[in-house]
């Protein structure tokens, strides 16, 4: 063999190979099968199957999933990174709640560690922040809280943090809450910029529970490289699928729950192959996380649904 053909055969793409072995197998196939399929059908047909449905997207899972284990004592973050490594997910949410009390950067370089070591990566954090407020100590609080969970998630290499808006104080209007929260993210950006780190804004209740404030809190921020949508896809309560294509294109990073609100503002279980057909469209890339919220023990339930999500995601 020359050297030229041993090149080109060592740079056989993966799915050209899935393609030879499936028309091998096809043609084997149709021997037994006479004239009742023809040979470059049944090639196609079976080489669309092995189609990766969604591209550049990974799985993860967010600790909130497991918040009473986390608050009870009776799981900790490293012990949530071997869970999820059990379960052979990609990736692994550390939401701020469940960190151990006046922990330092060793703790945290040790839990970047036990991921690195269980072929986990660190997806991200999630803070609980409120920057709807006035000028003043708790407003400046709530920034410096944003600054030190930057610091933090640079730390862990951690890509993102999932921020909140908050809620409007009584007696304050909308629109005034609105652009406190723009400019509280405003005034977050640079640093998170400096230490490389992508905040997303979640829509969680409060003055982005609909999706028209969700956007405009966006629209008074701006295009920013390091700034977007946190997309629950669970916490719409109007229309939520109308609502979730509205928002998915600006979308950084998103956490998948398994209902959705219905017209009564019930929960009901998500179409959640509609939901990553949503994603797709807005050609979105990045990581999906199940953020699981719903009654059933999620010791239980997680493993399943996350069964579900890997074959809608990753084929």
């Amino acid at each position: 063999m020359s050297k030229e053909n041993d090149s080109a055969n060592r740079h056989y793409s993966r799915r050209d190979l899935l393609k030879t072995t499936v028309l091998a197998a096809g043609g084997a196939t149709l021997a037994g099968l006479g004239a009742c399929a023809k040979p470059h059908e049944m090639s196609v047909e079976m080489s669309i199957e092995t189609e990766k449905p969604t591209h550049n997207m990974q799985l993860s899972l967010a600790a909130y999933s497991m918040r009473d284990a986390l608050t009870s004592g009776q799981m900790d973050l490293f012990q949530f990174i071997d869970w999820c490594a059990e379960m052979d997910l990609q990736g692994t949410e550390l939401t701020s709640y469940y960190f151990k009390k006046d922990f330092d950067n060793q703790y945290l370089h040790d839990l970047k560690l036990r991921a690195f070591r269980q072929g986990v990566t660190i997806s991200g954090t999630a803070i609980g922040n409120n920057f709807c407020l006035p000028n003043g100590p708790e407003r400046d609080a709530q920034l410096a809280l944003t600054r030190k969970w930057i610091d933090n998630a640079a730390e862990l290499t951690a890509p993102h943090i999932r921020i909140f808006a908050g809620q409007a104080p009584d007696g304050v209007e909308l629109k005034t809450a609105i652009g406190w929260a723009a400019d509280g993210i405003k005034e977050s950006l640079d640093y998170a910029a400096q230490r490389g780190i992508v905040l997303g804004l979640e829509n969680h209740g409060g003055i982005t529970a609909k999706v028209e404030d969700h956007l405009a809190i966006c629209d008074m921020v701006g295009e920013h490289p390091w700034f977007g949508i946190n997309l629950d896809t669970g916490n719409y309560r109007t229309k939520p699928y109308e609502e979730l294509e509205l928002a998915a294109p600006r979308s950084v990073n998103v956490q998948i729950k398994v209902e959705v609100a219905d017209e009564n503002g019930n929960g009901v279980p998500a179409d959640l192959a509609r939901v990553r057909d949503i994603l797709v469209k807005a050609n979105y890339k990045g990581w999906v996380a199940l953020e699981y919220e719903a009654a059933e023990d999620p010791k239980v339930a997680i493993p399943r649904y996350m069964k579900e999500l890997k074959k809608l995601y990753l084929g």
